[in-house]
């Protein structure tokens, strides 16, 4: 009898090979997406050390003696530990090398060539391999030196300076944006590339970096910005949300908690809050504060839960603002099977799962993160 296939022999990247030689977060993250896909990733990591982001920690919680960051982006990978500057260990990292479908690094221009595993070298003994590079700033230009680090990139990238309110200064995004966006297009381009391949047996070299994405991020306000004779958008003053658009857009306190609102009907908004005529009635764009102002004197006087009843029966494009104790309480992840359960010896805990779904069902691998150089035998078998 026939045994049926489950998902993960049906994965759509299932075979293929990828060592991964990035750290921190863009390049493994375009990584876990690929292993989460069905690719055989093997991490190479520094002899005794390892990704440093084993050791990068956002809170005192540590998971097997390691950070919950290097657990969160490196699960469902191998691991093979290796000093890059042994001519030894390099000769035996040649072997997977040569074999492998698809290369990843994140070092700084330059590192890799100086290492030996640069493109060109690479494409020497493995002519149709599929390279994908994340810089911080590009491969050459003014920024090619500096350190291409999420935060620093949002502050050159023209990100943070949107955020917050007039009077305030720059506001940084709460999460490492610029990383996870340069590792979500590098898994394009990889992606492509592997069509290409497939169809045409050619390889090829395809790279991002933290600036492009986020320009790419800003797509539709720098297309404003190009065409509108380089006038700089004036940030709200009150509730702010988006440099351009008009009120109501913005997020407002009300006796519990706050509101988002989108855009929206504003005589309708005016009539359901309570919100004077004089003050519905101006230019939502060139008077947003004054509007934005007076309705958020009124939003105070409710609670958001009965603020929303009123919205939702009246189309009013509308959210609560929940913290991520409301958004489990919600149900809305176990609906989507968001959440899945790692383990990995004496490890064990929870984290999301890929957020596509195939033929109806969302891969999954209850594989953790690697130890520190568990597939080291493979630099003596090979794949």
């Amino acid at each position: 009898m026939t045994k049926a296939l489950t998902m993960n022999d049906m994965l759509p990247l299932k075979g293929l090979k990828v060592l991964d030689f990035s750290q921190f977060l863009a390049g493994p993250y375009c990584a876990l997406k690929l292993a989460d896909l069905g690719a055989d990733v093997v991490k190479v990591e520094r002899s005794g050390l390892g990704d440093l982001s084993r050791y990068l920690y956002l809170t005192d919680t540590r998971i097997a003696g390691e950070s919950t960051i290097f657990h969160a982006i490196n699960r469902n990978k191998r691991s093979v530990a290796v000093d890059l500057k042994s001519d030894d260990d390099k000769a035996r990292l040649t072997q997977l090398v040569r074999d492998a479908d698809v290369i990843l690094q994140n070092f700084r221009p330059g590192v890799m060539e100086r290492l030996g595993f640069g493109y060109e070298a690479v494409k020497k003994i493995n002519p149709t391999v599929v390279y994908g590079t994340v810089t911080g700033y590009g491969s050459d230009g003014p920024w090619v030196d500096l350190p291409g680090q999420d935060l620093l990139a949002q502050a050159r990238s023209g990100v943070m300076w949107l955020s917050g309110g007039r009077d305030h200064g720059p506001v940084a995004m709460g999460l490492p944006i610029a990383d996870v966006l340069a590792g979500s297009a590098l898994a394009h381009g990889v992606l492509a590339l592997l069509y290409r391949k497939a169809t045409q047996n050619i390889g090829g070299y395809v790279e991002t970096s933290l600036i492009e994405v986020l320009a790419d991020l800003q797509f539709e306000l720098l297309t404003t910005w190009f065409n509108d004779g380089n006038r700089t958008p004036e940030r709200s003053k009150n509730n702010p949300a988006h440099a351009y658009l008009a009120a109501p857009y913005g997020v407002y306190e009300t006796a519990n908690g706050h509101i988002a609102i989108a855009m929206g009907k504003l005589d309708l908004l005016a009539t359901i809050t309570g919100l004077a005529p004089e003050i519905a009635g101006l230019d939502a764009f060139k008077q947003r504060d004054e509007i934005k102002a007076g309705l958020a004197a009124q939003l105070k006087t409710r609670t958001s839960a009965s603020w929303m009843d009123d919205f939702v029966a009246n189309d009013i494009w509308a959210a609560p603002v929940m913290d991520w104790d409301g958004v489990v309480a919600s149900g809305v992840l176990q609906t989507l099977d968001m959440v899945q359960n790692i383990e990995r010896g004496d490890v064990a805990m929870k984290t999301t799962k890929l957020p596509l779904r195939i033929d109806g069902v969302r891969p999954s691998s209850s594989r953790a993160a690697p130890e520190l150089g568990d597939a080291n035998g493979l630099l003596e078998t090979g794949w």
